[in-house]
């Protein structure tokens, strides 16, 4: 892309599929490492919440991204507002085993698959449920069940569920007291609260992207952190944006005015 090109950039500065180099580690997402790792080993269910655009699942697939292969086999599902049926029914694809459309059989054959996964082949299964405040009442019963192994005596299955804040809340229910007491984690992400971590947030994206000289003015630096909240993806979108109109205006660099157009232009 050219404006790309014009500052020096070999990608966007907080690209959708940041990972590795890109990924920016804050104190949060320390603490969900040690509990993911923790889990990756004993397995059992995980809770990540928080506001949309803060980076759950770009946090979440960081640390798949590491899990040694073959060692750990990683499903990722985030069509999660569906009936309990068509949801097993999605993992039982990802398995690799024919699903079934009846419950008790597809249970049945997913437990199957999954004890044969590690104690026959040493691979753990690992499941993501994105967007898991969808998930429904009957399906949230449902899962306690489902994670009962071999009489309640062992735990295959590490389970992240995903979602936003109210989540939590809903696991709180007195009809969800047997899910919530599997729940061995619960952590949360947060914006970035200070001005100081949004500014090596920001330094960390340009560095990544190759940035060679200064392409973001101070001040501009400091409006975007307060116009995005600290939320990472809408400071990655307006920054694209300011990027976008800088090349298009032929600047070298991004702005007060740059940044204070794109936000007229969205009424911000």
């Amino acid at each position: 892309m050219e404006y790309l090109q014009r500052f020096g950039l070999t990608h966007d500065v907080f690209p959708q599929n940041v990972q590795g180099n890109t990924f920016f580690e804050t104190p949060g997402y320390a603490r969900l490492k040690r509990r993911f790792d923790l889990l990756g080993r004993q397995p059992g269910v995980g809770v990540l919440v928080g506001d949309v655009g803060v980076g759950k699942t770009s946090a979440i697939r960081n640390l798949c991204a590491s899990l040694p292969r073959p060692d750990y086999h990683v499903i990722y599902l985030c069509d999660t507002a569906i009936s309990p049926v068509e949801l097993y029914r999605q993992l039982a694809l990802e398995l690799g085993v024919r699903p079934s459309h009846r419950r008790g059989q597809v249970w049945h054959d997913l437990k199957a698959a999954m004890t044969d996964m590690v104690d026959d082949k040493g691979v753990q299964p690992l499941l993501i449920l994105d967007e898991a405040q969808h998930l429904s009442d009957r399906f949230l019963t449902d899962l306690s069940g489902f994670l009962n192994f071999a009489m309640d005596s062992r735990n295959l299955l590490v389970l992240w569920m995903v979602g936003q804040p109210q989540l939590l809340g809903r696991l709180r229910m007195r009809h969800h007291a047997a899910l919530a007491s599997r729940v061995s984690a619960r952590l949360s992400i947060e914006p970035l609260t200070g001005r100081e971590e949004f500014l090596a947030f920001l330094q960390h994206g340009l560095t990544a992207a190759g940035a060679a000289s200064k392409i973001v003015s101070d001040s501009t630096a400091e409006l975007l952190y307060r116009v995005s909240r600290g939320v990472p993806r809408e400071a990655a979108r307006l920054l694209r944006e300011a990027f976008i109109l800088a090349h298009e205006q032929d600047r070298s660099m991004v702005d007060d005015t740059i940044l204070e157009t794109v936000l007229d232009d969205e009424g911000l």
